[in-house]
Formats: C-alpha cells, sequence, structure tokens
C-alpha cells in the first residue's frame, strides 16, 4: 500500500451548513460527519484494521487514526486537533478532531473543491430570530459529481428538503 485510496463521497453522505446568511441570501459549506469516515474505514481496512485514539496536546484534543499497511507491517498514523461545537462540547470536539485526522487520511478531501455556494433567499425563506437571520428551508446534497482526472467536484444539486 504505497498511498491511502479512499472512494468520493456519495451525495448522501454530505450535508450542507450555513455558513453566512442575511436578508439576501445564505452561503454554505459541504461537510461529512464522523459516521462517514468510521463507514469508510471500515470497508477499505475492515473493522478491526483502524484505530481512532484521541489525545490532549495542551488544551487540545487531538485524534489520531492509525491504519494497518499490511505490505509494511506497520501502523500509518494521521492526527489533526479538533475543535468545541456550541452544543456538546467534549463530544464535539471528539467527533471534529476525527474527521479532521479523516481528512488527513484524505477521506472526503474533494469536499475542499466545492464552488462556492451562494443560495438567493426569497421573503419567507429566512425569520429574524434574537437579532439574527436564521433560514427557514434546509438545503440537501441530491447529487454530486466528480471529475475523473482531478477528483474535483464537477456537478452538484441541492435541493431544499421540504
Amino acid at each position: 500500500m504505497e498511498k491511502l485510496e479512499f472512494r468520493t463521497l456519495n451525495a448522501n453522505e454530505i450535508d450542507c451548513r450555513v455558513a453566512t446568511i442575511n436578508q439576501k441570501g445564505l452561503s454554505l459549506l459541504l461537510y461529512k460527519d464522523a459516521r462517514v469516515d468510521m463507514r469508510i474505514l471500515d470497508e477499505v481496512y475492515g473493522p478491526m484494521n483502524w484505530q481512532r485514539e484521541h489525545t490532549i496536546i495542551g488544551e487540545n484534543l487531538y485524534c489520531t487514526i492509525k491504519v494497518y499497511d499490511s505490505d509494511k507491517k506497520e501502523w500509518i498514523c494521521k492526527q489533526d486537533v479538533g475543535t468545541e461545537s456550541f452544543t456538546e462540547k467534549e463530544k464535539g470536539q471528539a467527533s471534529d478532531s476525527f474527521k479532521r485526522a479523516g481528512f488527513n487520511v484524505g477521506i472526503g478531501r474533494e469536499l475542499y473543491t466545492a464552488p462556492k455556494i451562494f443560495i438567493n433567499l426569497d421573503k419567507g425563506e429566512w425569520k429574524e430570530n434574537n437579532g439574527k437571520v436564521v433560514p427557514t428551508i434546509s438545503l440537501d446534497v441530491k447529487d454530486i459529481d466528480y471529475d475523473d482526472k482531478t477528483g474535483d467536484i464537477c456537478y452538484l444539486i441541492l435541493v431544499d428538503g421540504k
């Protein structure tokens, strides 16, 4: 195994998150959750041939993903740090560090090639809540395709979940 090879993400494995929003529209980011990383690591290596380890360095939580290279007879390790979430601080930090370590081993890197996504909002597709603009629509990835040569996203369809 010279390099870690993972398949590209399927549309149902990609979520949308609002990056910025105002009355004119919103910009979106594409992301994956930790379950996607676990599923793909299981597919490629089998459940017993990869490991996940969390370590506190300084005041930050790091995750190391280890995959077993049967050719070299050794574990290959990639690590990254996580950030706290707004809901469950420690769980969010553990999940975020795992997803970031997943990017380091190559899972979902194609998401970094997503085009800038800006959606114009019509009246009724947003509301104000405590002085903040929030969307009343929920966007999902319906379809996605990748360039065969570069692996970059070349086709993307988002739909309102409603």
